[in-house]
C-alpha cells in the first residue's frame, strides 16, 4: 500500500499500535515480525492474516491450550548447522531438541476436526512436517541433562569407566590422609578441595613443611596452605589424562552428531519461523482481546461500513481513567465517497478522521480492529493524509503553500481506490479565497472517485457537500447548554461552528459579540444560526426518540415476562391438575383392588355358611362404607371449617363436638362418665371420653 506523506503512518500513530503488538511478541523472531509490520492490498493475504487473528482470539477465549508456550531465539544455534566442521555444545543441541518437540505437539494439536475448526492457523503448518529422527539423533547422543551419555561410543564407555575405578580410589586414599592429618591437628579444613584441576587438602600454613607434597597455593589470608600429597600425585596425574581423553571423545561425538543434525538444518529454521509466527499471530489476538477488536467482513471493492468504531489508542487511554468512549459509525460508498465532517473545534472532528485512517491501516495489516463484526471494510491501494500545519522550513515554504502541495499530489494521483484524509481543508489563507479553491479540490477529488474524510469550518463547503455527487455532509455533536462536545459524529447534516454561542456562554461583552456581528455578512451569519437550531432540534428528536425507542423495549421486556408467568402458570395448574388426577386413581385403585379381595371373600363365606343374612350384611356394609366415608368427611371438613378445638376438660355450658359422628353441640349436663348435650333441640346421651372441647373461628380466618 502506498502512503503519502511519508510520515503519513506516525501522524495516524500506526507506530503506537506496532508498539503495543511487539509488547506482546515473547520471540525475538516475533518482534521482529512486529517490527516489521507492512501495509498489504492483496485481499487474499489481507482476509488470512485477519482470520489466523481472529482463530487464535477464539483459542484463548475458549480457554484452549495451543502448544507454543516454549520461547526460543535459536539463531545462533541454526547458523551453527550451516557452517561445516561446526559443533554444537549439549546444551544447544537439547534447545534444537525442545524446538522439534514444540513443533511435534502444534502437529498433533491439529487433528482431523481443528484442522477444519482453525483453517487459518493450519496453513502456517500445512507445508511441513514433523521429523522424529531429529530427536532421536540427539536422544542416541544426549540424556535428559544435556550430557553426552556414557554408551555413545564404546572408547567414550571405556574412558569412563577407567576414569569411576581412579576417582574411586583417590576418593579412598584421601579419606585416609584426611584421617592421619586430622588425627595430627594439621587440617584447616575437614573437606579437601579442588585447586588448577587437582585434588588437594587445606592445612595450616605452618605446618606445610611436616607434610611431603606439592603447594598449590595459599588463601587470602595466608594462613592456609593447598597441599597435594605425595600419594596421590600420580592418581590426579592418570585422572587428568583420563578426562583430556574423555573431552577429545565427547567433542568428537557432538561433532558428527552436529554433522548429522545438519542435514535437517532447512527444515529446523522452518520449524523456528512457524514457531515464531504463531506468536506473531498470539500476539496480534492478544491486543485484539486488549483493544476489543474483532474480524470485520472484508470486501474486495473500495468501501467503508463503520458500526461502532473505537479510535484503538484512544479507547485503552480512556479505560485507564475509567472514561466512556463515544463510537463512530459512517458509511462510505460509491454513491457517496466523501465525508465533510464540521462543527466546532475540540469537538472530536481531526480524531474521527484519525480513527477511520487508523482502523484502515490495522485492517491491511492484519490486524483486528475494534469494530462491530458486522462492519464492512474494503481494500484500497494507496492512502494520503495531510493532517496540522505541515509548513517547511527547509523548502521556506508558508503553511498555505504547503498545503497546496500536498493537495496538487492528492488530485493528481488520486483515483478510485484512494483513501484520503484532509484536516482544516484551505485553512492558512485569505477566508473567500481559501474555501475557493477547497471547492476546486473537493470537486477534484469527487471526479476521481476517490474515498476521504475531510474537516473544515467553511460554509461555502458545507453549503456545496449535498450538491455535489458523491460529497455528503457530516457534524460532530455540541451541547449549546453546557458548552461541551458530544463527540458525537451525525451524517447527514452540516454542523455549526457555535462561535457566536460560544461566546455569550463564557460571559463575552454582548457589546462586542454585537459588533462581530454586523461585521460578518447576514447571509453567512443566517446560515449558521439556521445549521445551530437544525442542529439543537435533531438533538432533541434524537433524545426522544431515544427515549421513544428505551419505552417500546421495556413494554416488549414486561410483554415477554407476562406472557412467560402466564406459561409458567398455566403449566404449573396442568401439573398440579394431573398430580391430583393420578392420586384420585391411584386411590381409586387400590380401593378397587381392596375391595375386589373382600368381595371373593364373602363368596367363599356364602358358600361355606347357612347364614346368608350375616354375609348379606357384610356385603352391604362393603359396598356402601366408602360412600359413608366420602360423607362423613364432608361432614368433618364443614365443621373444622367453622370450628376449632381448643382442648382442657370439658365444662357445662361448652361447646363440644361428638367425636364419633363429628356433630356439635352445647354441653348440658355431666353424670359421671356419661353427658347430655344439646343437638339443636334434641338432647342426646354420650361419652364424656367422645366430646371435645371447641369454639367457633373468627369469621376473617373461616375458609
Amino acid at each position: 500500500m502506498k502512503y503519502f506523506p511519508e510520515s503519513a503512518l506516525m501522524q495516524l500513530e500506526y507506530d503506537k499500535v506496532q508498539a503495543l503488538l511487539q509488547e506482546h511478541c515473547k520471540t525475538e523472531l516475533g518482534k521482529q515480525m512486529a517490527i516489521d509490520l507492512r501495509l498489504h492490498t492483496h485481499i487474499d493475504y489481507v482476509r488470512t492474516a485477519l482470520q489466523q487473528a481472529h482463530e487464535f482470539k477464539q483459542l484463548i477465549l475458549l480457554q484452549e491450550y495451543f502448544p507454543n508456550d516454549y520461547i526460543l531465539n535459536l539463531k545462533t544455534e541454526l547458523r551453527l548447522l550451516s557452517i561445516q566442521g561446526a559443533v554444537l555444545s549439549g546444551e544447544q543441541a537439547m534447545m534444537l531438541r525442545k524446538l522439534a518437540e514444540s513443533m511435534h505437539s502444534i502437529v498433533r494439536f491439529f487433528d482431523h476436526d481443528r484442522r477444519i475448526q482453525y483453517g487459518g492457523l493450519f496453513e502456517v503448518i500445512k507445508d511441513t512436517h514433523y521429523e522424529k529422527k531429529i530427536t532421536a539423533l540427539i536422544d542416541e547422543v544426549l540424556d535428559e541433562a544435556g550430557q553426552v551419555r556414557d554408551n555413545a561410543s564404546t572408547e567414550l564407555s571405556k574412558i569412563r569407566i577407567s576414569l569411576y575405578r581412579k576417582r574411586t580410589e583417590l576418593r579412598r586414599m584421601f579419606d585416609r590422609i584426611l584421617q592421619k592429618l586430622q588425627k595430627l591437628n594439621y587440617l584447616a579444613d575437614q573437606e579437601e578441595a579442588f585447586l588448577n584441576g587437582r585434588r588437594v587438602v587445606a592445612i595450616y600454613a605452618e605446618n606445610k613443611r611436616m607434610i611431603k607434597g606439592i603447594i598449590h597455593g595459599e588463601s587470602d589470608t595466608r594462613k592456609t596452605a593447598f597441599l597435594e600429597p605425595d600419594e596421590t600425585i600420580a592418581l590426579n596425574n592418570d585422572i587428568q589424562s583420563l578426562e583430556r581423553e574423555e573431552g577429545r571423545e565427547v567433542y568428537r561425538i557432538l561433532k558428527a552428531m552436529t554433522a548429522s543434525l545438519s542435514s535437517y538444518a532447512g527444515l529446523l529454521n522452518g520449524y523456528h519461523e512457524i514457531l515464531g509466527t504463531f506468536d506473531f499471530i498470539r500476539a496480534k489476538a492478544k491486543l485484539a482481546l486488549d483493544m476489543d477488536a474483532n474480524y470485520p467482513m472484508l470486501v474486495p471493492q473500495a468501501q467503508l461500513h463503520l458500526i461502532q468504531a473505537y479510535h484503538p489508542l484512544l479507547l485503552l487511554y480512556n479505560r485507564k481513567s475509567n472514561k466512556p468512549t463515544i463510537p463512530v459509525n459512517l458509511n462510505l460508498d460509491k454513491d457517496a465517497h466523501i465525508l465533510v465532517i464540521s462543527g466546532p473545534n475540540a469537538g472530536g472532528k481531526t480524531v474521527t478522521l484519525k480513527t477511520v485512517g487508523l482502523l484502515q491501516l490495522m485492517l491491511q495489516s492484519g490486524l483486528l480492529v475494534p469494530v462491530h463484526p458486522s462492519s464492512q471494510m474494503g481494500i484500497f491501494k494507496q492512502l494520503m493524509i495531510h493532517i496540522g500545519d505541515t509548513q517547511s522550513l527547509e523548502f521556506e515554504l508558508s503553511t498555505y503553500s504547503s498545503h497546496l502541495k500536498n493537495m496538487k499530489y492528492f488530485m493528481e494521483n488520486a483515483n478510485g481506490r484512494t483513501l484520503f484524509f484532509i484536516d482544516e481543508l484551505g485553512s492558512g489563507s485569505d477566508p473567500n479565497l481559501g474555501g475557493a479553491f477547497a471547492e476546486v479540490i473537493m470537486e477534484e477529488l469527487a471526479k476521481k472517485h476517490a474515498f476521504g474524510i475531510v474537516t473544515t469550518h467553511y460554509l461555502n463547503l458545507k453549503v456545496m457537500a449535498n450538491k455535489v455527487r458523491g460529497i455528503i455532509n457530516g457534524a460532530m455533536g455540541f451541547d449549546e447548554k453546557s458548552l461541551m462536545p458530544m463527540y458525537k459524529l451525525m451524517v447527514g447534516k452540516p454542523g455549526s461552528s457555535y462561535t457566536f454561542s460560544i461566546a455569550e456562554r463564557i460571559g463575552l461583552d454582548p457589546a462586542l459579540i454585537a459588533r462581530a456581528k454586523k461585521l460578518v455578512d447576514e447571509g453567512h451569519f443566517q446560515l449558521d444560526k439556521l445549521l445551530n437550531k437544525a442542529e439543537q432540534d435533531l438533538q432533541v428528536v434524537e433524545s426522544k426518540e431515544k427515549e421513544l425507542q428505551k419505552l417500546l423495549k421495556e413494554n416488549e421486556r414486561l410483554k415477554k415476562e407476562y406472557e412467560l408467568l402466564a406459561d409458567k402458570e398455566r403449566k404449573h395448574q396442568q401439573v398440579t391438575f394431573m398430580k391430583l388426577q393420578n392420586q384420585i386413581k391411584e386411590n381409586d385403585l387400590q380401593y378397587l383392588k381392596d375391595m375386589e379381595r373382600k368381595l371373593k371373600q364373602i363368596v367363599v363365606e356364602w358358600k361355606r355358611t347357612d347364614d346368608k343374612e350375616r354375609v348379606m350384611k357384610q356385603a352391604e356394609i362393603l359396598l356402601f362404607r366408602r360412600r359413608e366415608k366420602q360423607i362423613n368427611e364432608k361432614i368433618d371438613k364443614k365443621v373444622k371449617d367453622k370450628f376449632e378445638e381448643v382442648g382442657g376438660q370439658c365444662q357445662v355450658g361448652d361447646q363440644v363436638k361428638i367425636v364419633s359422628n363429628r356433630q356439635v353441640g352445647k354441653l348440658l349436663e355431666i353424670r359421671d362418665k356419661r353427658a347430655i348435650v344439646q343437638l339443636g333441640n334434641i338432647p342426646i346421651n354420650v361419652k364424656l371420653s367422645d366430646l371435645v372441647v371447641v369454639q367457633e373461628k373468627p369469621k376473617e380466618t373461616v375458609d
